[in-house]
């Protein structure tokens, strides 16, 4: 099988995913692009403490719910996390406080629970 890695195409997705996120009021505390040996595919991991005050389920729901209808593609597929996930508390202790992360590249690294084998970010706050 071909290793994943992230494109131009996805990132730019990604950027304007979290934008129409922004706007609707969800604001992702981390958002990055995700190549990890757990998935066939890249995630858009997204945590946010709006997120975290429903169901898992209903998180997506809501993240589905402000992407509607702003999108002509089909949408990625997402992994939303909490934000005291081992992953997300990792990422946010060693980067949350970096000024400027947009566009970091991380991999060949384990952060948390998850081994990264490629990632794009968008913001660690």
């Amino acid at each position: 099988m071909d290793q994943a890695t992230l494109v131009g195409l996805e990132i730019d997705k990604g950027r304007r995913i979290v934008s129409t996120l922004d706007h609707s009021g969800i604001d992702p505390k981390v958002a990055l692009w995700l190549i990890t040996p757990e998935y066939e595919d890249g995630r858009l991991v997204l945590a946010s403490t709006k997120l975290d005050q429903t169901h898992p389920l209903r998180a997506y729901e809501e993240v589905a719910e402000a992407l509607k209808g702003s999108f002509v593609y089909i949408l990625p597929p997402m992994l939303i996390l909490r934000m005291k996930d081992p992953f997300i508390k990792a990422l946010r202790d060693r980067f949350g406080k970096t000024s400027d992360v947009e566009g970091m590249r991380l991999g060949g690294q384990s952060m948390g629970n998850r081994f990264i084998t490629d990632a794009y970010v968008y913001r660690i706050r």
